[in-house]
Protein backbone atom coordinates (compact mmCIF):
# COMPACT_ATOMS: atom_id res chain seq x y z
CA UNK A 1 0.00 0.00 0.00
CA UNK A 2 2.79 2.54 1.02
CA UNK A 3 4.58 1.70 -2.22
CA UNK A 4 1.70 2.15 -4.03
CA UNK A 5 1.41 5.95 -2.70
CA UNK A 6 4.63 6.59 -3.28
CA UNK A 7 4.89 5.53 -6.79
CA UNK A 8 1.71 7.98 -7.35
CA UNK A 9 3.81 10.92 -5.73
CA UNK A 10 6.66 10.55 -7.92
CA UNK A 11 5.12 9.75 -11.19
CA UNK A 12 2.81 13.10 -10.22
CA UNK A 13 6.12 14.78 -9.97
CA UNK A 14 7.65 13.45 -12.76
CA UNK A 15 4.64 14.10 -14.89
CA UNK A 16 4.31 18.02 -13.33
CA UNK A 17 8.40 18.41 -14.01
CA UNK A 18 8.16 17.35 -17.41
CA UNK A 19 5.04 19.58 -18.32
CA UNK A 20 7.20 22.33 -17.18
CA UNK A 21 10.45 22.06 -19.23
CA UNK A 22 8.07 21.57 -22.33
CA UNK A 23 6.35 24.89 -21.34
CA UNK A 24 9.13 26.74 -20.97
CA UNK A 25 11.00 25.47 -24.33
CA UNK A 26 8.06 25.26 -26.52
CA UNK A 27 5.07 26.65 -24.49
CA UNK A 28 4.67 30.31 -25.21
CA UNK A 29 4.20 31.86 -28.03
CA UNK A 30 6.93 34.53 -28.78
CA UNK A 31 6.78 38.15 -29.74
CA UNK A 32 8.59 38.06 -33.85
CA UNK A 33 7.97 41.58 -34.10
CA UNK A 34 5.21 41.83 -36.29
CA UNK A 35 3.41 44.31 -34.29
CA UNK A 36 3.27 47.84 -35.93
CA UNK A 37 3.40 50.65 -33.28
CA UNK A 38 1.17 53.63 -34.26
CA UNK A 39 1.65 56.69 -32.06
CA UNK A 40 0.69 60.61 -32.55
CA UNK A 41 -0.95 63.66 -31.61
CA UNK A 42 -4.06 65.14 -32.96
CA UNK A 43 -4.17 68.90 -32.97
CA UNK A 44 -7.00 71.55 -33.84
CA UNK A 45 -6.32 72.82 -37.69
CA UNK A 46 -7.45 76.34 -36.51
CA UNK A 47 -5.76 76.71 -33.30
CA UNK A 48 -3.04 74.45 -33.12
CA UNK A 49 -4.12 73.25 -29.98
CA UNK A 50 -3.84 69.65 -28.91
CA UNK A 51 -6.95 67.79 -28.47
CA UNK A 52 -8.14 65.39 -25.52
CA UNK A 53 -11.04 62.70 -26.02
CA UNK A 54 -10.66 61.90 -30.14
CA UNK A 55 -11.16 58.26 -30.61
CA UNK A 56 -8.19 56.57 -32.84
CA UNK A 57 -9.74 53.26 -33.69
CA UNK A 58 -9.09 50.75 -36.54
CA UNK A 59 -10.96 50.16 -39.00
CA UNK A 60 -12.63 46.45 -38.94
CA UNK A 61 -10.92 45.83 -35.67
CA UNK A 62 -12.10 46.08 -32.19
CA UNK A 63 -9.13 47.93 -31.44
CA UNK A 64 -9.09 51.90 -30.23
CA UNK A 65 -7.43 54.20 -27.69
CA UNK A 66 -8.71 57.77 -26.85
CA UNK A 67 -6.14 60.64 -26.86
CA UNK A 68 -4.94 62.14 -23.69
CA UNK A 69 -4.39 65.85 -23.07
CA UNK A 70 -1.54 66.47 -24.70
CA UNK A 71 -3.96 64.80 -27.67
CA UNK A 72 -1.31 62.08 -27.75
CA UNK A 73 -1.82 58.61 -28.62
CA UNK A 74 -0.05 55.16 -29.27
CA UNK A 75 -1.18 51.57 -29.83
CA UNK A 76 0.73 48.42 -30.95
CA UNK A 77 -1.68 46.57 -33.73
CA UNK A 78 -0.82 43.37 -36.73
CA UNK A 79 0.52 44.53 -39.57
CA UNK A 80 -1.54 44.36 -42.53
CA UNK A 81 -0.75 45.17 -46.37
CA UNK A 82 -2.67 48.95 -45.49
CA UNK A 83 -3.48 50.17 -42.10
CA UNK A 84 -7.46 52.37 -42.02
CA UNK A 85 -7.46 54.56 -39.19
CA UNK A 86 -10.50 56.91 -38.05
CA UNK A 87 -10.79 59.49 -35.68
CA UNK A 88 -13.27 60.23 -34.27
CA UNK A 89 -14.72 62.98 -31.84
CA UNK A 90 -16.70 61.48 -29.59
CA UNK A 91 -17.29 63.63 -26.57
CA UNK A 92 -19.42 66.25 -27.66
CA UNK A 93 -18.80 69.71 -26.60
CA UNK A 94 -17.00 69.18 -23.92
CA UNK A 95 -13.18 70.05 -26.64
CA UNK A 96 -15.53 71.59 -29.08
CA UNK A 97 -17.13 69.88 -32.04
CA UNK A 98 -14.04 68.35 -34.97
CA UNK A 99 -15.57 66.55 -38.07
CA UNK A 100 -14.57 62.91 -38.23
CA UNK A 101 -11.29 61.86 -40.47
CA UNK A 102 -9.86 58.64 -42.17
CA UNK A 103 -6.60 57.99 -42.72
CA UNK A 104 -4.67 54.96 -45.07
CA UNK A 105 -1.00 54.09 -44.17
CA UNK A 106 0.29 52.01 -46.70
CA UNK A 107 3.81 52.05 -45.45
CA UNK A 108 3.90 49.23 -42.88
CA UNK A 109 7.16 48.66 -42.89
CA UNK A 110 8.62 50.59 -39.54
CA UNK A 111 6.70 52.15 -36.82
CA UNK A 112 4.73 55.23 -37.54
CA UNK A 113 3.89 58.78 -35.84
CA UNK A 114 1.12 60.61 -37.17
CA UNK A 115 0.21 64.77 -36.73
CA UNK A 116 -3.49 65.11 -37.44
CA UNK A 117 -5.35 68.33 -37.59
CA UNK A 118 -8.95 67.93 -37.45
CA UNK A 119 -11.11 70.55 -38.55
CA UNK A 120 -13.82 72.11 -36.64
CA UNK A 121 -17.50 71.72 -37.57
Amino acid sequence: MKRNILRKIIGGISLTSVMFVFQACYGTPQDFGFDLLVQGQVKSKTSGLPIKGIKVSVVNNMQYEMTDEEGRFSFYTERFGSLKLRFQDIDSTENGLYINKDTILTDLDRNVYLAIDLEEK
